[in-house]
């Protein structure tokens, strides 16, 4: 690759870092896999920069691949690891109730399937149209919509059901 190539790719990596980085820690939920995943991400597209700067939109295609890993991951990770019932805790005082409308809300999103999850980060946190979101995930649009409405009154009764959970065990309502 020359000279101008790395730089355009260092340009690019600069400048989508830090969405990228958003995108693969909501899909994943956890700090460092969401480094691997980036990294992953932004090795592959480094061997192939010539051809994905081409296309014209380097950031749809790190995102799209972002989320292909993912799910790829979590699919290897659903038949190897078990999850953890209870969360540490880590609020703060003072903070109780914002810690604990948090907790609950990162909870819910946890208990959806991996393209549900991926359609509402990409909705609610990346601001992608439904359009875009297709284009990302290789789904049709309408299969979109249908995701986020499954998603959307999956979390209303997650949510609903953690936050009773907290009354009853006497914490913030």
């Amino acid at each position: 690759m020359d000279d101008l190539a790395v730089s355009d790719y260092t340009a690019f990596v600069e400048a989508q870092w830090a969405p990228l980085f958003r995108t693969a820690y909501l899909l994943t939920g956890d700090y460092q896999l969401a480094e691997d995943l980036l990294q992953t991400t932004f090795t592959k597209i480094f061997l192939a920069w010539p051809r994905i700067s081409r296309l014209g939109q380097p950031g749809a295609y790190a995102r799209k691949m972002i989320s292909n890993q993912a799910t790829s991951w979590w699919r290897r990770r659903s038949s190897s690891e078990l999850s953890v019932s209870e969360l540490p805790e880590h609020g703060t005082a003072g903070h109780e109730h914002a810690v604990t409308q948090s907790l609950v809300v990162w909870e819910a999103l946890g208990t959806l399937a991996p393209r549900q999850r991926a359609v509402v980060v990409l909705r609610y946190y990346e601001d992608l149209s439904e359009a875009e979101i297709a284009e990302t995930l290789g789904i049709a649009t309408g299969t979109v919509k249908s995701h986020c409405s499954a998603a959307l009154a999956r979390l209303t009764v997650e949510i609903e059901k953690q936050n009773e959970d907290l009354t009853l065990d006497g914490g913030p309502t």
